[in-house]
């Protein structure tokens, strides 16, 4: 199939490379075009301008934030140059509102569209195994489902009305940072009482707490292994914001995620911009003395 990729920072240049590996035609764009060299290298095209990765089949994208997608998809005139029946698939994690308007902006043009956030760090997208949560129309999932399988191990249909997908990688991602932040007091409990973190973190990931994310992040923490990010911690921020504003759209109170939300402001005032989010334990540790 024909396809398009916008946006390769690492979740996107592993994303796309697997499309490439299953034998699709891929054609590549993005701001920095030396992000593209090693996808030219394995056979993608590289274009110059978004509109010119959007003349396919389907057009995927994997952009950082909503500014990143207003500019790049609503700003730019990319949607105008697509053709109408083209499918684009939004992997963004972005604003309940922001996905709205694109499902609205798309419908005008006669485009289908689909969110389809993941979930994964670059090793899993790399390993083809995300877990990528599609909102749209079922039929339209199931025109592109074979190019969601290259990239993903577990596809998790939400219902027709694309933000739903949104949503649900939103109070996702409030788990993951919540799970982050407990462990993170927790060992700072531990550690002011002698007890390495190491050590408590490998009891309680090994028994109560035996899960992906408690073992993955309580690894980086142990070691305090906070570079290179995979998930970067302003992404984070970012997140909790996205999670905070959804509850107030729907009334609905997040009282953890505001203690989340000024824990990770805590740590980029102190200059913690390219640490994964996994460093919210830093946070506790100056708060409890134990790094001075």
């Amino acid at each position: 199939m024909k396809v398009g990729f916008i946006g390769l920072g690492a979740m996107g240049s592993a994303m796309a490379s697997n499309l490439i590996k299953a034998g699709h035609t891929v054609t590549v764009w993005n701001r920095s075009p030396q992000a593209a060299e090693s996808l030219v290298s394995l056979g993608a095209k590289l274009a110059r301008t978004p509109d010119r990765a959007a003349q396919g089949d389907v057009l995927f994208s994997m952009l950082a934030n909503d500014r990143a997608v207003r500019e790049v998809i609503l700003d730019s005139g990319l949607l105008d140059a697509m053709d109408r029946g083209a499918v684009h698939v939004n992997h963004a994690t972005v604003s309940v509102a922001l996905a709205k308007e694109l499902t609205a902006a798309h419908a005008e043009r006669g485009l289908d569209y689909l969110s389809a956030p993941v979930f994964g760090r670059p090793d899993v997208a790399a390993a083809g195994k995300l877990n990528i949560v599609v909102g749209g129309k079922a039929a339209v999932l199931e025109r592109v489902r074979p190019l969601l399988e290259a990239m993903g191990g577990g596809i998790w249909p939400m219902g027709d009305e694309p933000e739903r997908a949104n949503v649900v990688k939103i109070a996702g991602n409030f788990m993951i940072g919540a799970a982050i932040e407990s462990m993170a007091e927790a060992v700072a409990l531990t550690r002011a009482h002698g007890v390495e973190a190491a050590d408590f973190l490998g009891l309680m990931t090994g028994t109560l707490f035996a899960t992906p994310v408690y073992k993955g992040y309580g690894q980086l923490i142990a070691e305090q292994r906070y570079k290179p990010a995979g998930f970067a911690l302003p992404l984070g921020y970012k997140d909790i914001n996205l999670a905070l504003a959804a509850g107030d759209a729907a009334r609905v109170p997040l009282p953890f995620a505001s203690v989340l939300r000024d824990s990770l402001l805590e740590t980029l005032a102190a200059g913690d911009e390219d640490v994964d989010w996994a460093a919210l334990a830093m946070v506790a540790a100056r708060r409890a003395g134990l790094d001075r």
